[in-house]
């Protein structure tokens, strides 16, 4: 069932004879629909269970799912973005950026701040993100030892420069 909100905002498109604002209320009832799809989509789900171990970094379960979808590769990131918040329209297109950058989480406070944005970036720059390169290192040390030490380590590096830039930010008053 559609949520309760989305129902609301359509039932007042209805009633309302100018075309521009109905057209608004029911874009807006179609966003909160399609965020209730990703909330209670299996991506959406592990976004929500695994929020508790990126919320540190100033990531919601949004920015989690994103996170976790580039492991595959980096640039796996903007697409999923994308999709969560834009329901998948062209990542390129001025609007859908908009839509992205102008993003709120479930309480109304904005997915992307200065502090949040630092630490993804700083996040990026230090963590593997690339699991294909796994195998490549098991073949070219011969041992799944060294591809895994290499995983844990740039990931761990990763999440805790991360952490440190967003508390850093974050205590010198930078949201």
């Amino acid at each position: 069932a559609p949520p309760a909100q989305a129902m609301t905002l359509r039932a007042e498109a209805v009633s309302i004879i100018e075309g521009d604002r109905a057209a608004q209320l029911n874009e807006e009832a179609d966003q909160i629909e399609s965020k209730a799809r990703l909330t209670n989509s299996f991506a959406g789900r592990i976004g929500r269970s695994v929020e508790p171990m990126f919320e540190p970094l100033g990531y919601d379960w949004q920015l989690t799912i994103g996170v976790l979808s580039s492991f595959a590769a980096r640039e796996v990131f903007v697409s999923t973005m994308a999709v969560i918040f834009a329901a998948g329209e062209d990542a390129e297109d001025p609007a859908v950026i908009e839509r992205i950058t102008g993003a709120r989480r479930d309480d109304g406070r904005p997915v992307f701040t200065k502090a949040t944005a630092a630490s993804l970036l700083v996040f990026y720059v230090l963590a593997m993100q690339c699991l294909p390169t796994l195998p490549v290192t098991r073949r070219a040390t011969g041992s799944w030892k060294w591809a895994l030490l290499q995983f844990g380590y740039m990931s761990s590096l990763a999440y805790a420069v991360a952490l440190l830039t967003y508390t850093v930010l974050r205590f010198a008053g930078v949201s």
